[in-house]
């Protein structure tokens, strides 16, 4: 594979050895396209921010904003976006807090992304230093971070350098062959020690009852976490209600599941 000179996968550095306490860290949640990567950082920012821990929400995606789409933009106190953070010659604890955008429903959560209308043109283009800061810099803002990464390692730099700095990265797929695809694909890219991809904690996502995921789980390896597929979310999604309560039966399973997350990523 051939990629532009400086390219995140080919720097050679000995990852640094950190351990999440349980005074919170950061997560990095990345996978195969429509996995889920947006659905579990939400959950998981609302599952922390009820337990009254101060949470930062970043959401990576340029190409597909998510931030428009998680709540109605009335629940959502001023209008400030990620690019102007990543545009700064360098990126400050003081820049990231003038550039949040807070969950008016509850006061520990905050969070940051790209606007409606808003691409990777809007603003200036960043570089890796800046993707960095950021990622240490919100550590400051907030003791819990999470960060929604995008699939395209490849070419967005805040995800790939999310996946080398984040305490924990969940891996999360699709119980499906075109998953397994994508990400026999883009696991080589992660060979080098410096993205420390073995550390991953596999996750079988939105898994219905008609798959067979314990054939996924064969494919995958041991899997940390399985998230049962559940309509209630699928339809907060489709509303743009994603911090909305589950209230139904057939959701119990998805809330244990992110739960389960909580405790043993972020020990809450």
């Amino acid at each position: 594979m051939n990629f532009k000179r400086n390219s995140l996968f080919q720097r050679n550095m000995e990852p640094e050895e950190e351990n999440m306490g349980p005074e919170g860290g950061v997560l990095a949640v990345w996978g195969s396209p429509s996995s889920g990567k947006t659905v579990v950082s939400v959950k998981l920012a609302e599952y922390l921010a009820k337990k009254k821990r101060n949470v930062l929400l970043i959401f990576a995606d340029m190409t597909a904003p998510p931030l428009p789409c998680v709540c109605a933009a009335a629940d959502l106190e001023g209008e400030r976006s990620l690019g102007s953070i990543l545009a700064a010659a360098h990126v400050t604890e003081n820049l990231i807090k003038k550039n949040c955008m807070f969950y008016r429903k509850n006061d520990y959560l905050s969070m940051t992304g790209m606007l409606k209308g808003e691409n990777v043109f809007t603003y200036p283009p960043y570089e890796q230093e800046q993707a960095a800061e950021l990622i240490v810099q919100a550590k400051e803002v907030a003791p819990y971070v999470i960060i929604d990464c995008t699939s395209t390692i490849a070419s967005d730099i805040l995800s790939a350098v999310a996946l080398m700095e984040a305490d924990t990265v969940l891996r999360l797929v699709n119980c499906d062959l075109k998953s397994i695809s994508y990400l026999s694909s883009q696991l080589p890219l992660l060979r080098d020690n410096k993205w420390d991809a073995d550390r991953q904690l596999k996750v079988a996502s939105n898994v219905k009852q008609q798959e067979a995921s314990s054939h996924m789980e064969q494919v995958l390896g041991n899997v940390a976490f399985q998230i049962p597929h559940s309509t209630e979310v699928e339809r907060q999604c489709l509303e743009g209600e994603m911090f909305g309560e589950l209230c139904l039966k057939e959701s119990r399973a998805f809330r244990k599941e992110i739960e389960k997350i909580g405790k043993e990523v972020f020990g809450v």
